[in-house]
């Protein structure tokens, strides 16, 4: 059985000099009429997740119902491919849905089936937390409405169809960039209206205070799960890099969360480089962010002159946004965790990699890390380990990165 990544929720977030925040960074910056809604689920959360039968029921969801644990592979190829550092890979792609998304999809409708929810709500990119939230929320009975950005509804249409199937509502969202922005935008109206039979299950360490904290805790099984196996496998329970990609970032503190505090392990995050530097261009907020308030929190985002909030760009949907999870810039301002990226011909060059010699096909989101574990790997003697958080199949990939590759003539544009 999986050691519940909810036994660790308190009420006071890592780091913070009050509660909700992260260093300087979180908090609650949203209309009045959902701080009470915020409270009810701040105070039924911190409730539920120290009890040891809701504990219990979620560790029995993830084991028998999503699949944990989820092995820890050497990639062998992959690693004598760069000749040097050992890359492992946490396999969080063979859960069921096909991503690590599932952790806190669970984890939250469970929460708000104790808190008497009949109804949930959630917003999408990639459509990985969307298939999820679907899924759990076909689990227990539960009316399902998803928000999908236009754009991403023609990036992913099979995700879209696996909602559908799964008796889901997806609702188009044409306004703005048409992305993953601009679903949560609809998502958090929508809880403002319905705020009494609705629970909103936000998809990453995003918005305001409990969700960033709240997610990060069902996520922390991914990091438990990846020290107890490199210490079977490895005979250590460390690595020495631990690398993941970092959209919101859910699936990075999910497996950073277990080396924070172990000064041997260098923790790096990959956002997407895009297709240039210019803003607009790209969705790195390490390299041309600034500090703002997006989706309820204060955090790191990228913004033009005047404030406005920029537009992104990325081959992977799932880290096309443009702020990230709070804790992570508290992290890097404390100077534990570094953030890096990777472009778009980077990404899709490592997803052709990782299937042609692994026959694993990997998510868009997850080739941006694998980008990092090879400019690393090729630099290490070979007793050193690299660990990579898979965090997600490549199966709703395939039609992006075909029409990647024929319009910039890659590996598939015959």
């Amino acid at each position: 059985m999986p050691v519940s990544s909810a036994a660790a929720g308190s009420s006071r977030a890592r780091g913070a000099v009050r509660p909700g925040y992260f260093g300087s960074y979180g908090g609650r910056f949203v209309p009045e009429t959902l701080m009470a809604p915020l409270a009810e689920l701040t105070r039924a959360y911190d409730k539920h997740s120290r009890k040891r039968g809701f504990r219990k029921r979620l560790d029995a969801l993830l084991c028998d119902f999503a699949g944990r644990p989820t092995p820890l592979y050497l990639a062998e190829r992959l690693s004598d491919h760069f000749g040097g550092a050992r890359i492992y890979l946490k396999r969080e792609d063979l859960l069921h849905t096909g991503a690590h998304k599932i952790n806190n999809a669970l984890g939250q409708v469970l929460l708000a089936a104790e808190m008497g929810k009949r109804r949930i709500i959630a917003e999408t990119g990639a459509g990985q937390h969307g298939v999820a939230t679907a899924t759990a929320a076909a689990l227990f009975g539960l009316e399902c409405v998803v928000y999908m950005g236009e754009e991403d509804i023609r990036r992913q249409r099979v995700n879209v169809e696996r909602m559908r199937l799964l008796g889901s509502e997806v609702r188009s969202v044409d306004a703005g960039s048409r992305t993953l922005k601009d679903a949560i935008n609809e998502a958090l109206r929508d809880w403002v209206t319905n705020v009494r039979t609705t629970h909103y299950v936000l998809g990453s360490v995003l918005g305001p205070d409990p969700y960033p904290r709240m997610v990060r805790d069902f996520h922390r099984v991914i990091g438990i799960e990846a020290k107890k196996q490199l210490k079977r496998q490895a005979r250590r329970d460390w690595p020495d890099l631990a690398i993941a990609c970092v959209g919101g970032g859910s699936n990075a503190i999910g497996l950073f969360s277990a080396f924070i505090d172990d000064s041997r392990v260098r923790l790096i995050g990959v956002e997407a480089g895009g297709s240039g530097h210019a803003l607009g261009e790209h969705a790195a907020r390490f390299q041309g962010g600034s500090l703002g308030v997006l989706h309820g929190t204060k955090t790191l985002l990228l913004q033009d002159d005047d404030g406005q909030v920029a537009t992104t760009h990325s081959v992977s949907a799932g880290l096309d946004y443009p702020a990230v999870g709070p804790e992570h810039v508290d992290l890097h301002d404390r100077g534990r965790t570094e953030y890096t990226s990777a472009t778009d011909a980077e990404a899709v060059a490592a997803f052709h990699l990782l299937s042609s010699i692994e026959g694993i096909v990997p998510a868009l989101e997850t080739a941006h890390a694998l980008v990092e574990a090879g400019k690393h790997a090729s630099r290490l003697s070979g007793d050193k380990i690299i660990l990579v958080n898979l965090s997600g199949r490549g199966d709703k990939d395939l039609e992006s990165v075909m029409e990647y590759d024929r319009e910039h003539g890659g590996e598939c544009s015959e």
